[in-house]
């Protein structure tokens, strides 16, 4: 595989998980309602196979 697909696939996929994730977000915030506060998340990147778990964490402010 070049350099140049090997980078296309990796954007590819991170860009379906930003819009899949923005989508879930959205709908939880919705249904729970949590006007006014700020959303504690987290998101764990493993890939099968190898030892990989990135953890990143953070604060979405809400409306």
């Amino acid at each position: 595989m070049s350099e140049d697909a090997f980078n296309m696939s990796i954007r590819k996929f991170l860009k379906e998980v930003g819009v899949t994730s923005q989508r879930k977000i959205e709908e939880a915030v919705r249904e729970w309602q949590f006007g006014g506060k700020k959303l504690k998340v987290r998101m764990t990147l493993t890939a099968e196979g190898t030892d990989l778990n990135h953890v990143v964490n953070g604060e979405i402010e809400l409306p």
